[in-house]
Protein backbone atom coordinates (compact mmCIF):
# COMPACT_ATOMS: atom_id res chain seq x y z
CA UNK A 1 0.00 0.00 0.00
CA UNK A 2 3.22 2.50 0.82
CA UNK A 3 4.21 2.37 -2.70
CA UNK A 4 0.62 3.13 -4.46
CA UNK A 5 0.59 6.03 -1.57
CA UNK A 6 4.07 7.28 -2.18
CA UNK A 7 3.34 7.07 -6.26
CA UNK A 8 0.26 9.46 -5.72
CA UNK A 9 2.27 11.93 -3.93
CA UNK A 10 4.36 11.76 -6.97
CA UNK A 11 1.79 12.51 -9.03
CA UNK A 12 0.69 15.40 -6.57
CA UNK A 13 3.94 16.95 -6.66
CA UNK A 14 4.00 16.70 -10.53
CA UNK A 15 0.56 18.86 -10.42
CA UNK A 16 1.95 21.19 -7.96
CA UNK A 17 4.89 21.92 -10.34
CA UNK A 18 2.60 23.01 -13.27
CA UNK A 19 1.27 25.10 -11.16
CA UNK A 20 4.11 26.73 -9.84
CA UNK A 21 5.94 27.20 -13.24
CA UNK A 22 2.75 29.42 -14.16
CA UNK A 23 2.58 31.07 -11.64
CA UNK A 24 6.27 32.22 -11.84
CA UNK A 25 4.99 34.15 -15.20
CA UNK A 26 2.56 36.31 -12.97
CA UNK A 27 4.09 39.41 -11.68
CA UNK A 28 4.90 38.87 -7.83
CA UNK A 29 2.43 42.23 -6.76
CA UNK A 30 -0.52 39.94 -8.71
CA UNK A 31 0.12 36.71 -6.69
CA UNK A 32 -0.59 38.65 -3.05
CA UNK A 33 -3.45 40.33 -4.85
CA UNK A 34 -6.93 40.19 -3.29
CA UNK A 35 -9.50 38.30 -4.81
CA UNK A 36 -13.10 39.15 -3.71
CA UNK A 37 -14.80 35.33 -2.89
CA UNK A 38 -11.95 33.39 -2.10
CA UNK A 39 -11.40 32.40 1.75
CA UNK A 40 -7.68 33.28 1.87
CA UNK A 41 -7.56 36.04 0.01
CA UNK A 42 -4.83 35.81 -2.37
CA UNK A 43 -2.90 33.54 -4.36
CA UNK A 44 0.02 33.15 -2.06
CA UNK A 45 -1.70 33.15 1.28
CA UNK A 46 -3.92 30.29 -0.66
CA UNK A 47 -0.76 28.09 -1.26
CA UNK A 48 0.80 29.14 2.51
CA UNK A 49 -2.57 27.76 3.74
CA UNK A 50 -2.17 24.28 2.15
CA UNK A 51 1.87 24.37 3.03
CA UNK A 52 0.36 25.09 7.00
CA UNK A 53 -2.23 21.96 6.31
CA UNK A 54 0.32 19.61 5.56
CA UNK A 55 2.78 20.78 8.19
CA UNK A 56 -0.62 20.74 10.87
CA UNK A 57 -1.95 16.92 10.37
CA UNK A 58 1.14 15.20 8.86
CA UNK A 59 3.85 16.60 10.83
CA UNK A 60 2.26 17.99 14.33
CA UNK A 61 -0.96 15.88 14.83
CA UNK A 62 0.58 12.80 13.58
CA UNK A 63 3.31 12.68 15.80
CA UNK A 64 2.01 13.38 18.66
CA UNK A 65 2.82 17.30 19.26
CA UNK A 66 0.27 19.67 21.11
CA UNK A 67 -2.08 21.56 18.90
CA UNK A 68 -1.39 25.26 20.90
CA UNK A 69 2.54 24.16 20.09
CA UNK A 70 1.86 24.81 16.08
CA UNK A 71 1.76 28.04 14.85
CA UNK A 72 0.45 29.03 10.91
CA UNK A 73 2.73 30.97 9.25
CA UNK A 74 2.87 34.50 9.89
CA UNK A 75 0.90 37.03 7.64
CA UNK A 76 3.80 39.37 8.06
CA UNK A 77 5.97 36.76 6.46
CA UNK A 78 3.65 36.00 3.94
CA UNK A 79 3.60 39.33 2.64
CA UNK A 80 7.00 38.93 1.26
CA UNK A 81 6.41 35.46 -0.24
CA UNK A 82 7.43 35.28 -3.86
CA UNK A 83 6.96 31.49 -5.83
CA UNK A 84 10.32 30.43 -4.98
CA UNK A 85 9.69 30.98 -0.88
CA UNK A 86 6.45 28.97 -1.48
CA UNK A 87 8.71 26.11 -3.81
CA UNK A 88 10.91 26.07 -0.90
CA UNK A 89 7.99 25.54 1.95
CA UNK A 90 6.48 22.52 -0.37
CA UNK A 91 10.68 21.58 0.00
CA UNK A 92 10.03 21.39 3.49
CA UNK A 93 6.43 19.81 3.18
CA UNK A 94 8.06 16.94 0.81
CA UNK A 95 10.48 15.91 3.70
CA UNK A 96 7.03 15.90 6.24
CA UNK A 97 5.15 13.67 4.00
CA UNK A 98 8.55 11.37 3.66
CA UNK A 99 8.76 11.01 7.26
CA UNK A 100 5.02 10.36 7.64
CA UNK A 101 5.35 7.39 4.93
CA UNK A 102 8.42 6.20 6.75
CA UNK A 103 6.91 6.46 9.92
CA UNK A 104 3.46 4.81 8.65
CA UNK A 105 4.72 2.59 6.26
CA UNK A 106 2.52 -0.48 7.80
CA UNK A 107 0.52 1.25 9.49
CA UNK A 108 -1.89 2.64 7.86
CA UNK A 109 -5.74 1.65 9.35
CA UNK A 110 -4.14 2.63 13.03
CA UNK A 111 -5.79 5.20 15.12
CA UNK A 112 -3.94 8.42 15.98
CA UNK A 113 -5.43 10.28 18.90
CA UNK A 114 -4.72 13.97 19.37
CA UNK A 115 -6.18 17.19 20.69
CA UNK A 116 -7.51 19.51 18.15
CA UNK A 117 -7.86 23.17 19.17
CA UNK A 118 -11.76 23.58 18.31
CA UNK A 119 -12.58 20.26 19.44
CA UNK A 120 -13.66 19.57 23.48
CA UNK A 121 -12.26 15.81 22.88
CA UNK A 122 -9.31 14.14 21.03
CA UNK A 123 -9.62 12.98 17.45
CA UNK A 124 -9.07 9.63 16.35
CA UNK A 125 -8.25 9.10 13.24
CA UNK A 126 -5.99 7.20 10.55
CA UNK A 127 -2.81 7.73 9.23
CA UNK A 128 -4.88 6.92 5.73
CA UNK A 129 -7.92 9.83 6.61
CA UNK A 130 -4.91 12.00 7.38
CA UNK A 131 -2.87 11.62 4.16
CA UNK A 132 -6.56 11.86 1.85
CA UNK A 133 -7.54 14.81 3.81
CA UNK A 134 -4.14 16.69 3.32
CA UNK A 135 -3.77 15.19 -0.63
CA UNK A 136 -7.36 16.43 -1.12
CA UNK A 137 -7.43 19.70 0.70
CA UNK A 138 -4.06 20.73 -1.68
CA UNK A 139 -5.99 20.14 -4.90
CA UNK A 140 -9.76 22.08 -3.65
CA UNK A 141 -7.05 25.28 -3.04
CA UNK A 142 -5.30 24.34 -6.16
CA UNK A 143 -8.38 24.90 -8.03
CA UNK A 144 -9.21 28.24 -6.05
CA UNK A 145 -6.01 29.10 -7.08
CA UNK A 146 -6.39 28.36 -10.89
CA UNK A 147 -9.61 30.61 -10.67
CA UNK A 148 -8.28 33.40 -8.85
CA UNK A 149 -5.32 33.17 -11.36
CA UNK A 150 -8.47 33.35 -14.14
CA UNK A 151 -9.89 36.37 -12.35
CA UNK A 152 -6.54 38.32 -12.35
CA UNK A 153 -6.34 37.98 -15.92
CA UNK A 154 -4.42 34.46 -16.79
CA UNK A 155 -5.16 31.78 -18.63
CA UNK A 156 -3.86 28.89 -16.49
CA UNK A 157 -2.43 25.59 -18.13
CA UNK A 158 -4.34 22.46 -17.41
CA UNK A 159 -2.97 21.23 -14.28
CA UNK A 160 -5.06 17.80 -13.70
CA UNK A 161 -3.23 15.06 -14.02
CA UNK A 162 -2.02 13.30 -17.07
Amino acid sequence: MSEILEQQYEYIRRTRELLLSFLEEIPVQKLHETVPGFGHGCILRTHIHVIDCYRRWLGSFAFHERWADFRDTADDDIKHYDVKKVRDRFKEVDDIVQKFFHEFHDRWLESIENEVGWMDQALSVTPLFLLTHTETHEFHHKGQIVSMARHLGYTPPITDLD
